[in-house]
């Protein structure tokens, strides 16, 4: 028996000695009296009894150990053309100040901040502050619309909101005051103060009695102690992607999820004490959360911090550049910001400047990473490529690979296999009953899930249970439909809703979409199941092209249809392909399928907040309307 089937069977047979031993390596006040709290499922609970601080296992206790001078942060934003590094000494210098003016301005444990803010050091020292002084924050992507700010406001009812005075997309320049000033004006909830940090592209005009200076604050304040708060106690608030009307809050604990992350660190991505880790997300979403700042800091990694895009700062060999630049050991990202490298360097030209000797893997999620973005990376890296399903309810992966424990082989289009902690099973939509490997389904995780996933939605303990454990008593809904393979390899293929029913058969578009991505000339596409008179729902297929093609787009689109009616038959004809420049995606790299298919059936449709462009959509309604023709 492998090590990995070792751990996987001891977590599922014995989940409280082996998420006893693995909490070893977090340091605690008071140590936990149980394990595991199953007495009021859904609602489990890790370490009950433990009292520890998340600020002080991410810094303190590093510094502690003789390890103060060695770099915890690397700050790279091309689109200011600026690197700041942060020792252990200095992160902490900075995070204990914050912390300070945050008790002067009343914040005291168990009251919850808003962190609406770019990709500065500032954001994760705001972070690693409120965990400090036990309290809760809730980050918001910078730039969110006012709307969405201000529902996420009443909801989580800040007492003070850090902001800044704008953040950077690409070349353009977003001031976020404006957009912070009219969320506070819908707002029912009024937070007490905002602190904004000006930033030399903007200066934010502050409104007197209300609007607070961060610097000036920051440079007054004394440095705040680590307060100790209960394993159980929140963390944060993370409110998932293309919330409306009601916000879904995600709460995470402080204990299980110090110890699920620092056990992820060492096996997962195999980073030991020093080593330089690189997650290309925003700290806005939950990969940013979990491994741009905690993760890396608990097991006393080095973090790289990057405000920039995989393309266009300055060009496609931006990534390549910062993991050569600072001796990156592995990459986290998205397969979009892999496509989109692609799509500009297709024959990966600006790899050849750099040197990637310190570089042993990259990581892949967000979206399921399609065989042809796999075999194009892992070709022109010679690494390991590893697609890992994960989601912001969980806060690390359910299904991967491991750097640190064993690397199983892999098989493009497939997540690897469970993680330890997660019993996954395939069940039958309709009566709930498991199904056999090789048939998809719907994709499910056995009570209890391990340390680090939500504890509930903040403030909305029922339609925790609705949502995530009614549907099918006793797991865990992921809502993505699946199959497990022959030799359990897991294969997840879209949401349950991107299973689409054609003439009565059940289709995944994730499969097509697969197939599609596999022609020479495609950089990226999206299939999508349109309404259709006769057979209920026909899947519709977009498609971008890599740089630099010249042909016909007649032969293009031929090619395209025939290739999925070769590979799945007859019954899974695209009713058309539409070539476009770009799909329409949310900032952390989701095609925003649904949105497409409501535009596609001539469906009102409002413009998700989490969008990274809007003119996309209106390319996409551009592309539909002759189709509508046909």
């Amino acid at each position: 028996m492998g090590k990995y089937e070792q751990t996987f069977r001891e977590s599922l047979e014995n989940p409280k000695q082996f998420w006893g031993r693995a909490a070893e390596s977090i340091t605690w006040y008071k140590r936990w009296e149980t394990v595991l709290d199953a007495s009021n499922p859904p609602f489990y609970r890790w370490f009950v009894g433990g009292v520890l601080n998340t600020c002080y296992n991410a810094l303190d206790r590093h510094i502690e150990r003789g390890r103060a001078d060695q770099l915890a942060l690397i700050y790279d934003s091309p689109v200011t053309d600026t690197i700041q590094k942060f020792t252990y000494s200095e992160l902490r210098a900075r995070v204990a100040k914050i912390a300070g003016f945050l008790k002067d301005l009343g914040v005291t444990k168990g009251d919850t901040v808003v962190i609406y803010m770019p990709m500065i050091p500032e954001a994760l020292m705001a972070m690693l502050a409120c965990a400090r002084i036990g309290a809760v924050h809730s980050v918001v992507f910078g730039g969110f619309a006012p709307r969405e700010l201000a529902i996420r406001i009443d909801d989580a009812k800040p007492k003070i909101v850090l902001s800044a005075s704008c953040g950077i997309e690409g070349k353009k320049i977003i001031p976020y005051k404006p957009l912070l000033d009219e969320a506070i004006a819908l707002a029912t909830h009024k937070p007490q103060k905002c602190v904004i940090y000006q930033r030399p592209q903007v200066r934010a005009e502050l409104i007197e009695g209300r609007d607070l200076d961060w610097v000036s604050l920051e440079q007054k304040a004394q440095p705040a102690e680590c307060v100790p708060v209960a394993a159980t106690d929140p963390l944060y608030i993370l409110y998932t992607s293309g919330t409306t009307g009601k916000p879904k809050g995600v709460v995470r604990d402080n204990g299980g999820h110090a110890v699920a992350l620092s056990w992820t660190m060492q096996y997962i991505y195999g980073i030991e004490p020093g080593d330089v880790y690189w997650a290309a997300s925003d700290v806005g979403w939950v990969v940013g959360h979990s491994y741009i700042v905690y993760g890396p800091l608990l097991v006393g990694a080095t973090t790289v911090m990057y405000e920039g895009k995989p393309v266009g700062t300055p060009d496609p060999g931006a990534f390549w550049r910062v993991i050569s630049q600072h001796k990156v050991k592995v990459l986290f990202t998205a397969p979009t910001a892999f496509r989109a490298i692609k799509r500009e360097d297709p024959t990966g030209e600006y790899l050849k400047k750099y040197k990637l000797s310190h570089f042993q893997a990259l990581f892949l999620a967000g979206e399921r990473t399609d065989p042809d973005t796999y075999y194009w990376a892992s070709e022109l890296l010679k690494r390991p490529v590893i697609d890992h399903w994960w989601q912001t309810e969980t806060g690390w992966a359910i299904a991967g690979n491991f750097c640190g424990l064993e690397l199983l082989p892999i098989k493009a289009g497939s997540a690897t296999k469970p993680m330890p902690g997660y019993d996954v099973r395939i069940l039958d939509p309709s009566t709930g009953k498991e199904l056999p490997r090789g048939e998809s389904g719907v994709m499910v995780v056995k009570e209890p899930l391990p340390p680090g996933t939500f504890m509930t939605l903040w403030q909305r303990d029922d339609d925790f249970k609705k949502t995530y454990f009614d549907p099918f008593p006793g797991y865990y809904f992921t809502g993505d439909g699946g199959y497990f393979d022959e030799d359990g390899y897991i294969y997840v293929m879209g949401r349950v809703d991107d299973i689409i029913n054609v003439a009565g058969h059940r289709l995944s578009t994730g499969e097509m979409e697969e197939i599609v991505a596999q022609h020479p000339d495609v950089a990226e596409c999206a299939v999508i199941g349109v309404a259709d008179s006769l057979k209920g729902e026909v899947p519709l297929g977009f498609v971008v092209l890599k740089a630099g093609v010249q042909r016909a787009h007649a032969e293009i689109i031929a090619e395209v249809k025939q290739k999925v009616r070769k590979e799945i038959g007859a019954i899974a004809s695209l009713k058309d392909v539409l070539i476009v420049n770009r799909l329409p995606k949310t900032r952390s790299g989701k095609i925003l399928r649904g949105t497409m298919r409501k535009i596609a059936d001539g469906q009102q449709y409002t413009v998700p907040s989490t969008i990274d462009d809007p003119a996309t959509l209106q390319e996409i309604e551009s592309a539909l309307r002759p189709a509508h023709l046909k």
